[in-house]
């Protein structure tokens, strides 16, 4: 287990390919569940907890490793799940999210498979765990779930989404963007209306995609219905998620900027793949900003720089 991510870094040539590689590990039972590599620092044998007065009842306890604190969630709690058994005979893995590290407490580690992002489905809709899913895939013809790990985090330690009214006071974004719209693209629910609400208090309009292949067929629609083939005519900006099923955002970006009716579009990627991202994928796939998730005035600066230089 020691050696299975030692050669996560030698993995980034996948990124922009539309191609991702899942971790596969297990909760409780035979169900198997897939996380992106790049989230993951690292895997190891569950270590001795520390228990934390009045925290979250998905939190198990604190871990002390290599030199930092890091809050462990029990995942099958934290998606309804009864809690993981047998702590000194589980796993956790380290992953970075939304700037913050996370420990996730799980019942088994696998192995790391190689995917295209085509291959990764939109989840069921229903009730119950389905709702903690951004994506499905099948594997060895058996259904592997990719949780919704945002909404997880959001429900354990809610996101401020509130811009600061000194950053709402800084300009008229309204005055820039007319009637058109901010173009919002991004598999997980949550993240999407984390970033509508962020937008909210500066009059923006937007429209919401829930994966990379929704959000280019839209605005390939837009540009020939509405705006005679200037998309800019009708959308001021895309924000777009990198993971997302059937289409990555790198994959959107690069076909945006090839398209000629689509590619004066400013595009923003906005990612919780803050601690592994490639800077040089922004300017391989033409993107013209990228903001690690989430931070409602930097976000918002962001929109207003781009929508003002149109």
């Amino acid at each position: 287990m020691a050696g299975i991510l030692d050669s996560v870094n030698q993995r980034t040539q996948l990124v922009g390919q539309n191609r991702l590689e899942l971790l596969l590990f297990k909760l409780r039972g035979r169900q198997r569940f897939g996380i992106n590599v790049f989230k993951v620092r690292e895997v190891l044998q569950c270590p001795p907890l520390t228990n934390m007065p009045k925290s979250n009842a998905y939190i198990r306890g604190v871990a002390h490793i290599r030199g930092q604190t890091i809050s462990v969630i029990d995942l099958s709690m934290a998606v309804g799940g009864p809690a993981i058994e047998n702590i000194k005979d589980s796993f956790i893995i380290i992953a970075e999210y939304n700037r913050s590290v996370q420990g996730f407490l799980v019942g088994g580690v696998e192995r790391i498979v190689n995917m295209n992002w085509e291959k990764i489905m939109p989840p069921p809709s229903g009730a119950g765990r389905y709702s903690y899913l951004t994506a499905v895939t099948e594997i060895e013809n058996e259904l592997v779930e990719i949780l919704d790990v945002e909404k997880i985090l959001n429900e354990i330690c809610p996101v401020n989404t509130e811009v600061s009214a000194e950053v709402v006071g800084e300009g008229e974004i309204q005055k820039d963007l007319g009637e058109r719209i901010v173009f919002i693209a991004d598999d997980s629910a949550v993240a999407r209306n984390q970033v509508k609400r962020a937008l909210e208090p500066l009059g923006v309009q937007t429209e919401l995609a829930k994966n990379g292949k929704e959000a280019l067929l839209r605005l390939r629609e837009i540009a020939e219905l509405d705006c005679q083939n200037n998309i800019t005519e009708r959308v001021g900006l895309l924000i777009s998620d990198v993971e997302m099923p059937e289409m990555d955002g790198y994959t959107l970006t690069a076909e945006i900027k090839a398209d000629p009716k689509l590619s004066p579009l400013h595009v923003i990627l906005h990612t919780s793949l803050s601690g592994v991202f490639n800077q040089a994928m922004i300017e391989k796939v033409g993107a013209d900003d990228f903001i690690a998730k989430f931070n409602p005035d930097e976000l918002a600066r962001a929109v207003k720089k781009w929508v003002h230089c149109d």
